[in-house]
């Protein structure tokens, strides 16, 4: 042990450091000296918006940041260097100590870029980058939501890229409204395209995020709530507090006041093997600017510490370049790019699927010849990117266009198979299939196992899910664990509910989780509670975990107004009840459709006029018809025995009563019936969750059908039922299907997952072979009894009201981005251009 090398730095890349040179350094010809600014040792910086809600430092820190056992690494904390002589190859502390090196490794990281702006360094305004910033920000969103009981405090972030993304959902968390200022016109604008950004906001607007784009600020000033923020077209935001997320700059003043290189954009500029100006100093990570660029991500960061250590010890590894997709859910919205995701290749040709109803958006980016794979932009579903991203580079396995498009029957199958042993499954660590499967060989049996062993998945996550594909496809049975915070799967989860009596979230997490959940879980748990009990889904901790739509009871539509859909049992109405729903289409001056499934959608309603509407038509004896929900939609029927000359039996009585029976009935996903009074099938029964259909002398009952993605045709369970029956079996089919299902999954996908498939469904349902019926039967009796009209919950309770307004700060005043035009003749939403995307609280 002769020399030392001094590290700076001790962040994720600098900790990569220290593990590399350590592990491979069997003789230990380093001393290792690592100087940290922060009070923390190495975190995951990564996964800093964890921390919120938590709020708990240790489950952050990385495996061996503190070299327990290890007397050739030495760790200083909570001291900033202050200059290097790099003649006498000595750092100096701010306590007046030194350090001297032998060999020196610039792994200071990066700082949060400040916009110029006057007022910046008002009280108020934070950064987010640091443990110690996520305190600060949490220390005045509490006080502001302490001095604003009534209200949604406002929490502003300049930036609308991964970062800023980050920095709205931690505040959402702390409880604030974020609102989001981009000076480009779209957000992540250094990720995805300008059709893939149209897509991302509108999605994050429908969940009651206030985004302004093509902006900035102008100015900062102290505020009524905390600060006022004027942005570029003179509109003052009142906020209670600012965080500045827009972009990051390299900490590169020391080597620029050591006199070393740097690259035209910032950065101590270094080669391939990490070499700076100085010999005798390297630099990695977010500081290193290789050949003149430097790299914001741990990917490369890990892969430049890697370099560095290998030279130490006379290697002569060099930077293999850099993989620069990523990968964001946040706020149940998912977001990835890969490759060339922009399509700046000479000849490069893009394939694009955009599906804006659903919400979905894909491109690939192909070589000229539609041969080779080089990139992609995946928005609202990035399930794919596991498996596409390896492939760049390669040629698909198979038409593109069916590779994103979910709903072809042509789609190839993607999987694990398509990738070869060097295909590199997680980017952030430089694992490759071939490593994973040797692994497994070796008896990793599970994902834990696979992530300790190899490093997948250890840094950003995003390769998780491919790591379980890899075990399945190498015959290791998987968990069924819900999401990393409950173990249970679904089904476990709502059986731990019904045996527990737990009625909360946290209650929940506590005795049988870990963490404080996500956007997986919570409304996973929200859906299981409003399943097992008749309490309102906005009462209480209930009303945080809700998904978008059932934030405010109505479907949120593109320019952030809402549908109004009233029930109408089995598409029976009266007049008076036509003539009420025109009257207030024309009174809030709404569009009108006739659904599918024979309601009356009235659509452009304002958050602050859904209860006016609301109150209107259930003082005529309507009530909300829960299209907003994951539970029963409608239930359609045909003209009948009444007035039909084919009608066999009563089939509009029999949907009035069905829906009556089961509305409000909240389950893992939508479910749709339909009510055909013979076989000519005018109902379409068939074609629903569950169909019936009338014969002679009874009823047909068919289960499994959906109108989705996927179309199935409903499969029979039973034929010839008496009402009475055919009542019961329904009980008990969804009572199964509630109990048993994955979240999000439809009737017909859980029935191809049940072991024995609709062998089994008709055995427990029909026969009772699990000896559940009379529980199913009892769940739904008393779900039935317990029924109350959601909307009339709302307006019969002052603290439920108090969420629909269009700004809590400003309460009847219209949101100005709202607009309507007229195509065709119909009144249609009118986006504004697209520069701004504003949803009501």
């Amino acid at each position: 042990m002769n020399r030392t090398v001094a590290v700076i730095g001790h962040g994720m890349v600098g900790h990569r450091f220290v593990e590399a040179l350590r592990t491979r350094d069997i003789d230990s010809q380093w001393r290792v000296v690592v100087i940290g600014e922060e009070t923390d040792a190495a975190y995951d910086r990564v996964g800093l918006s964890s921390y919120v809600g938590a709020w708990d430092r240790s489950a952050l820190a990385l495996p061996g940041n503190d070299y327990a056992g290890d007397d050739n690494v030495q760790v200083v904390l909570g001291r900033r260097v202050t200059g290097i002589d790099r003649d006498a190859r000595v750092v100096r502390l701010d306590d007046g100590h030194t350090v001297s090196y032998d060999a020196l490794v610039l792994a200071t990281g990066s700082y949060a870029f400040v916009p110029p702006v006057p007022g910046h360094d008002t009280v108020g305004c934070h950064v987010y980058r640091t443990l110690d910033d996520l305190d600060a920000i949490r220390v005045d969103a509490d006080a502001a939501l302490a001095a604003n009981p009534d209200t949604t405090p406002v929490g502003l972030v300049v930036g609308g890229g991964l970062l800023g993304l980050e920095a709205a959902n931690a505040l959402r968390q702390m409880g604030l409204r974020p609102h989001v200022v981009e000076v480009n016109p779209r957000l992540m604008p250094q990720q995805i395209d300008p059709a893939g950004g149209e897509h991302l906001a509108r999605m994050i607007g429908e969940l009651g995020i206030d985004i302004s784009l093509s902006s900035g600020t102008k100015a900062i000033t102290p505020g009524a709530s905390g600060v006022a923020v004027t942005l570029a077209d003179d509109t003052v935001v009142d906020a209670a507090l600012l965080v500045f997320a827009a972009g990051v700059r390299p900490r590169d003043e020391l080597g620029r006041d050591a006199g070393l290189a740097m690259a035209e954009r910032g950065g101590v500029l270094t080669d391939l093997s990490g070499v700076t100006s100085d010999p005798a100093i390297y630099a990695i990570g977010e500081v290193a600017a290789v050949e003149g660029r430097c790299y914001g991500l741990v990917g490369p960061g890990y892969a430049t510490a890697e370099v560095v250590a290998d030279r130490l010890l006379d290697g002569t590894a060099e930077f293999p370049g850099a993989d620069t997709s990523t990968k964001l859910k946040l706020l149940g919205v998912d977001v990835a790019s890969f490759g060339d995701a922009h399509g700046e290749t000479p000849g490069a040709l893009n394939v694009v699927v955009s599906d804006p109803i659903n919400g979905t958006y894909a491109k690939l980016v192909l070589s000229d010849d539609a041969s080779t794979l080089l990139g992609g932009v995946l928005v609202g579903d990035a399930g794919s990117y596991g498996l596409l991203r390896p492939l760049v580079g390669s040629s698909l396995p198979g038409d593109p266009v069916a590779l994103i498009s979910p709903a072809s029957g042509d789609a190839p199958a993607l999987g694990v198979g398509a990738l070869g042993d060097d295909a590199q499954i997680c980017s952030c660590n430089d694992v490759s299939k071939g490593t994973l499967c040797a692994a497994i060989e070796n008896g990793a049996c599970d994902v834990a196992e696979l992530k300790k062993c190899t490093g997948a998945g250890t840094s950003c996550g995003s390769c998780v899910p491919l790591l379980s594909q890899i075990l399945a496809d190498s015959g290791v049975e998987q968990s069924t664990a819900l999401c990393e915070h409950f173990s249970a799967s679904r089904a476990e989860l709502f059986e731990l509910v019904r045996a527990s009596g737990i009625r909360t979230f946290t209650g929940l997490v506590e005795r049988f989780g870990t963490g404080t959940g996500c956007d997986i879980c919570k409304p996973t748990v929200a859906s299981i509670l409003a399943s097992t009990s008749s309490d309102h889904i906005l009462d209480g901790e209930q009303a945080s975990l809700q998904d978008s739509n059932d934030h405010f009871l109505a479907n949120i539509q593109r320019n952030g107004t809402y549908s109004v859909v009233p029930r109408v049992p089995g598409g029976d109405i009266s007049a008076d009840q036509l003539i009420l729903i025109g009257e207030i289409a024309r009174d809030f001056g709404l569009y009108t459709k006739i659904t599918g499934g024979q309601r009356i959608d009235m659509f452009g309603a304002t958050v602050d006029q859904l209860p006016e509407i609301w109150k209107r038509l259930v003082d005529g004896g309507m009530e909300s018809g829960q299209a907003y929900g994951k539970s029963l939609r409608t239930v359609k029927s045909c003209a009948g025995s009444d007035w039909c000359r084919y009608g066999q039996q009563d089939s509009v009585q029999l949907a009035i009563d069905l829906e009556l029976r089961y509305r409000g009935l909240r389950s893992p996903h939508k479910i749709k019936m339909g009510v055909s009074g013979c076989a000519r099938e005018c109902a379409e029964a068939r074609g629903k969750d569950i169909g019936v259909i009338a014969t002679e002398s009874g009823w047909n009952l068919y289960v499994g059908g959906n109108g989705g993605m996927t179309p199935r045709h409903a499969q029979l369970l039973a034929g010839d039922l008496d009402t009475e029956t055919l009542v019961r079996y329904i009980d008990r089919y969804l009572m199964y299907y509630i109990r048993t299902a994955d979240r999000l999954q439809r009737t017909a996908a859980w029935m191809e997952t049940v072991d024995g498939g609709l062998d089994h469904v008709k055995a427990v349902v029909v026969d009772d072979s699990l000896g559940l019926a009379a529980d199913f039967e009892a769940d739904m009796a008393r779900h039935v009894s317990g029924y109350q009209c959601e909307w009339k919950g709302v307006l019969d309770d002052p603290d439920k009201l108090a969420r629909f307004t269009s700004f809590v700060n400003a309460p009847g005043v219209p949101d100005p981005t709202i607009s309507f035009g007229e195509s065709h003749g119909r009144k249609v939403p009118v986006l504004l251009g697209q520069p701004t995307v504003r949803s009501p609280r």
